[in-house]
């Protein structure tokens, strides 16, 4: 664990804690690393999930599939942010979701039991990383927010707009990168790839928006 601190140290789960107070307290929590390779899954649907993640580099999908196979991203998670916390604190522990290795991963996992439940020595160190946990589960609620926003949009077009108009704010430039390939874009929004490309030049050449691969510039609202 001591190989990681520096990197672990600069997360905004870990804010406000000392360096030298990280190494004794993931210990006492139990933690442990694990790395994953691009296209692995972490976790499937309906697995026991007992443990908080805590992604130090890499980016995870949270995917939910139907009966027939269909799937849909309902969140990209990246450095810093955390997965699994939402089946980790409840009653029901197994997931009913899918995690998803988008990219090479490394992952800290912090059994959540040990998180709520401050150690004997009731450190203040301790206590923070619960306000921070709180904190950043609040952001990740924001999130599905979001995409909540986005489909509940009855047109593509007016889907795919809310969704670049988030990203415009999110970067506060009409001129941003997007994190989704079109595949991956076509399941965040709930929609067929095909249509997602055809709909995206009809946009293009309707001037509203422009782009090159994942770079996109948003000129006006249609």
């Amino acid at each position: 664990m001591k190989d990681y601190i520096d990197n672990i140290s600069q997360l905004s789960l870990f804010s406000g804690i000392k360096t030298e107070d990280l190494n004794p307290m993931l210990t006492c929590l139990g933690s442990y690393i694990r790395n994953y390779k691009k296209g692995e899954f972490i976790f499937l649907s309906s697995e026991p999930i007992q443990s908080v993640g805590i992604i130090l580099q890499g980016t995870i999908h949270m995917i939910k599939e139907d009966i027939w196979g269909n799937k849909t991203i309902l969140a990209f998670m990246k450095k810093g942010e955390l997965f699994g916390e939402t089946f980790a604190c409840g009653n029901q522990l197994n997931s009913a979701v899918t995690f998803y290795a988008s990219t090479n991963c490394e992952i800290l996992y912090m059994p959540f039991y040990k998180i709520i439940h401050a150690c004997n020595m009731s450190c203040v160190f301790h206590h923070r990383l619960i306000e921070n946990m709180v904190r950043l589960i609040a952001d990740k609620n924001t999130q599905l927010m979001q995409k909540l926003e986005i489909i509940s949009k009855k047109t593509l077009r007016e889907k795919i707009l809310t969704y670049m108009s988030l990203q415009a704010q999110l970067h506060e430039s009409s001129y941003f990168e997007i994190p989704l390939g079109r595949l991956e874009l076509a399941d965040y929004l709930c929609a067929d790839r095909s249509a997602l490309t055809r709909e995206l030049n009809n946009m293009k050449s309707d001037g509203i928006i422009d782009f090159q691969k994942n770079y996109f510039h948003l000129l006006k609202k249609h």
